[in-house]
Parts: C-alpha cells; sequence; structure tokens
C-alpha cells in the first residue's frame, strides 16, 4: 500500500546558525556571507542567518550584524535569526532580519543552561519580543527544545510541551519548530507526540527538528510526515549541535532530507547539485568531511 504523503514540503535551512554554533573553530565573516549566498541559489526558501544572543554567550555567531549586511537578499527568501530578549531585537532589527526566532526548553535543567533562566521566567521575555515583532510587522517563529527528551532530565512529559506551546501560540508566534534537541526520538514516539498534538492544535502551525546523533533523523521525518507535518529543519551536510546539550551532534542534513523525500515524489523546490557545490565549500571551509551520506557517495571516487 503506498504511503500517503503530501505533494511538497518546506525545508528550513539552520546551517548558517544552528550548524555553526557549535564548530570549533570559528569561520569568517567572509565564508558566513558566501555560503548563505550560495544557500540563496539553491531553492531554499527560509534560511536562519544567525543569533543575536549576547556573543559572549556564542561566539561563533558574534559577526550576526556584519553577515546580515554582506549577504546578497533574495527576493522570495526569509532570512531569519534567534532573538533571545528585547536588546537582541534591536540589534537584530538593525541588521534588517525578515523574521524573529525566540527559543526555550521543554525542560527545566536545560532550559536554565541554554538561557539562563527558569521556564517560568522565560515567557515573560519571549512574548516581550514577539509583541515587538508583531508590531513592526515581522513574522516569528518558536523553538521549543527537548521537546523527544532532555540530556539533563531524560524523558519530557508531553504535557508540558503543550502547556509552552499554548503559551507560544497565544503570543503570535507564527510556526513553532519542536526539536529533539540530542536526536533521543524514535518514529513511534513521534507519531503518538503529534496525535496528541493534533488532537488541540493544527499541524500546519508546526515544524519538526530533528538531530541525528542516534541515527534516526529520516525515520523521525517520515513519521513526521505520514501524521501531516509539512515543515523540517535541516542543515548543510548535517552540521550542527547544540553547546548546552552534551552528546549533541549535527542536524539532519539537507541533501539527505532532499534526497529522501524527492526519490519518494515529495517536492522541495531544492537544487541538489547546487546543495552538494555549497558543501564542498564548507567541507574546504572547515577543514574535514561532513556527515551527510548523500554528501560523502556523491564526493566518493567509486560512485559510478
Amino acid at each position: 500500500m503506498p504511503l500517503r504523503l503530501p505533494e511538497k514540503v518546506r525545508i528550513v535551512e539552520v546551517s548558517p546558525r544552528d550548524g555553526l554554533q557549535n564548530e570549533k573553530a570559528i569561520v569568517s565573516t567572509g565564508d558566513k556571507i558566501k555560503l548563505i549566498d550560495a544557500l540563496s541559489e539553491t531553492g531554499l526558501t527560509h534560511l536562519e542567518v544567525s543569533s543575536f544572543v549576547n556573543p559572549r554567550w556564542i561566539p561563533p555567531l558574534a559577526d550576526a550584524q556584519e553577515v546580515f549586511q554582506g549577504i546578497r537578499r533574495k527576493p522570495g527568501i526569509v532570512y531569519s535569526a534567534l532573538i533571545p530578549n528585547l536588546k537582541g531585537y534591536e540589534r537584530a532589527v538593525e541588521a534588517g532580519i525578515d523574521e524573529a526566532v525566540i527559543f526555550m526548553s521543554s525542560s527545566e535543567t536545560h532550559n536554565r543552561k541554554n538561557i539562563n533562566k527558569s521556564i517560568e521566567s522565560t515567557l515573560p521575555v519571549l512574548r516581550e519580543v514577539a509583541e515587538e515583532a508583531i508590531a513592526d510587522g515581522k513574522t516569528v517563529r518558536a523553538y521549543i527544545s527537548t521537546v523527544f527528551g532532555c540530556p539533563y532530565e531524560g524523558p519530557v512529559a508531553p504535557q508540558r510541551v503543550l502547556e509552552i506551546v499554548r503559551e507560544l501560540l497565544d503570543m503570535g508566534v507564527r510556526e513553532i519548530s519542536l526539536g529533539d534537541t540530542v536526536g533521543l526520538a524514535n518514529p513511534q514516539q513521534v507519531t503518538r507526540f503529534l496525535e496528541l498534538l493534533a488532537a488541540d492544535f493544527d499541524l500546519g502551525a508546526f515544524a519538526l527538528h530533528f538531530h541525528d546523533t542516534r541515527g534516526t533523523a529520516l525515520a523521525n521525518v517520515l513519521a513526521g510526515l505520514l501524521a501531516g507535518i509539512t515543515t523540517f529543519d535541516s542543515s548543510l551536510g548535517g552540521l550542527g549541535g547544540c553547546p548546552y546539550a552534551p552528546g549533541a551532534t549535527g542536524n539532519v542534513a539537507t541533501e539527505d532530507l532532499v534526497y529522501m523525500l524527492e526519490e519518494m515524489g515529495v517536492s522541495t523546490g531544492v537544487d541538489l547539485n547546487r546543495l552538494v557545490e555549497t558543501s564542498r565549500f564548507m567541507q574546504g571551509v572547515l577543514g574535514r568531511e561532513l556527515p551527510s551520506r548523500y554528501l560523502k557517495s556523491r564526493l566518493s571516487a567509486c560512485e559510478v
């Protein structure tokens, strides 16, 4: 029996932010601009460019303003950035963001380590950013991390996540990306959680953000597709990781995601050949092989 799949999906490319924030070597501003300009030519329609978190917390992204000022913007693409508070939002507006991305965790311990606040204290700060952005005519996206498990606390109660979802939607958030921050999720867990979510909310307001730490990211994407999700976050070459989540490896690779979806007849609008060339460039910048399986097969000398 054929799978019931959507005709198309939207991919949110997070490599310039989530992909580079955990790199030991600082990527130059010029190379970040080249990366984003190249991604703008692949057919991707949403690029998460950088973060306006205090540079002391994430030094690899300290040049967010310079990067935004240097990129060649292409019509039809949303250029977004991570924003922690009103001060960060002010910097982001000066840089010219299209969309504000706010973030928090569903587990108390990870939220304190990632944001240095309790969940209760975080929500009013995010509301301020959301209200300001909406008043300025900008859309707001939100991340909820550790939805499928926390590296410090273990399993996270689904009802706790749903409470946070309700709070964020009440702020006027356009879309919520549900994060498997350390790659703990499995397809059955994803399916069950999305069934709970769909009982109270429209799944069109949600995206999934899987890390591939345990090799289950694509399987989890398929579970999300079958449940009705049509927006997925991914990262060029499988770059990524979280500085405040021990053991977290890269996001699901954009090349692997695009290949799987297109082979199943699900349109992404993304040019796989251009992605590969961009990944080849980043391998040279970083001086190492990227984890994407599709990329390795394409660049392998023994491929026929």
